[in-house]
């Protein structure tokens, strides 16, 4: 299995686990990271909500020992703040600082953040810039192939980067006009694997052992970033690692083991956000954990008026089995 360098860190390997808001909490990363991932990354941080000492921050910055190695994923479009908020939360203990040019919402990139930064290179530049001059550990960017399919500018961007130090470069294959919708353009991402020298990972319509597989054939990259292919599957980083390593595909779990993660998760849930929103926002995972299976539509109507643990609990050992 090909190991990974960024920087000054080493991966188990290069399969990762991709920066999703609302979706890789604590809890979560912990459950991808002991499934294989041979990197796990945290929702994305606000520079802005680090510098006025906003209260739901610290919980989104908490890095757990067991998940390491773990990308901090910050945004923002202030190149000083960033790299002042950079340099301030350095020595906690996450292994890579992840810049986003990638993200997507209209709040982000009407705020000039995200993907929008994808319009403006001077701008990036400025900000990958000041946050490798601030901080010790690796910096890295995730972006997209561009803006809109008028302006691909994915390799003109990680040139930039690479002129700025920055360490690896992640390239999700679609464009910010396409959101999550069509075909992930896997052949931008070679283009950017042809024009640097450091690594790069791809990320987009990875949801099998075989397509991470093909990604990696088809494109050169280093590594495999995998986002919405794991909600509700964490079991996919333990098939692609294996799938590398062997060209053999693990047996699927089972109810057994699907029902002993899921109430795992929740009990994670419970200890790091307490019972009210643990269950809340538990509930969109169990609707990701049982789509597909059979009376998973009922089983989600049930999930969607649950507020306790208890409920939480009898319903999955219903639906799994005890």
């Amino acid at each position: 299995m090909k190991k990974l360098q960024i920087g000054n860190v080493t991966l188990d390997n290069n399969v990762i686990l991709a920066p999703m808001a609302g979706v890789t909490d604590l809890p979560f990363r912990l459950l991808c990271r002991e499934l294989g991932a041979g990197m796990v990354c945290t929702e994305m941080v606000s520079a802005k909500a680090i510098y006025y000492h906003n209260r739901n921050t610290d919980s989104l910055m908490e890095i757990h020992p067991e998940e390491r190695p773990a990308a901090l994923q910050l945004f923002g479009s202030d190149p000083e703040l960033l790299g002042e908020m950079a340099a301030r939360i350095e020595e906690r203990p996450f292994a890579v600082l992840d810049f986003n040019m990638g993200c997507p919402v209209p709040k982000v990139v009407n705020n000039g953040e995200g993907s929008a930064l994808m319009r403006d290179p001077r701008l990036a530049e400025r900000i990958l810039t000041s946050l490798v001059r601030s901080v010790r550990k690796p910096v890295t960017v995730k972006i997209r192939k561009g803006f809109d399919e008028e302006h691909v500018n994915a390799v003109e961007i990680a040139r930039i980067a690479e002129a700025c130090g920055v360490a690896a470069i992640a390239v999700h294959g679609r464009t910010r006009a396409q959101y999550y919708s069509g075909q992930a353009d896997w052949e931008v991402i070679a283009r950017v694997k042809a024009a640097v020298k450091i690594p790069v990972i791809g990320n987009g319509d990875v949801d099998s052992p075989q397509k991470a597989k093909a990604l990696l054939e088809e494109t050169g990259c280093d590594g495999v970033m995998i986002g919405r292919a794991a909600q509700g599957n964490p079991w996919i980083f333990r098939e692609v690692k294996q799938f590398l390593e062997t060209g053999e595909l693990p047996e699927k779990p089972d109810s057994r083991e699907k029902r002993e993660l899921i109430l795992r998760h929740a009990a994670l849930q419970l200890q790091y956000k307490g019972e009210y929103t643990g269950v809340r926002e538990m509930r969109k995972h169990l609707a990701w954990y049982t789509t597909g299976m059979p009376h998973s539509a009922r089983f989600r109507q049930i999930i969607h008026s649950m507020e306790r643990m208890e409920e939480l609990t009898a319903a999955v050992e219903e639906i799994f089995g005890r």
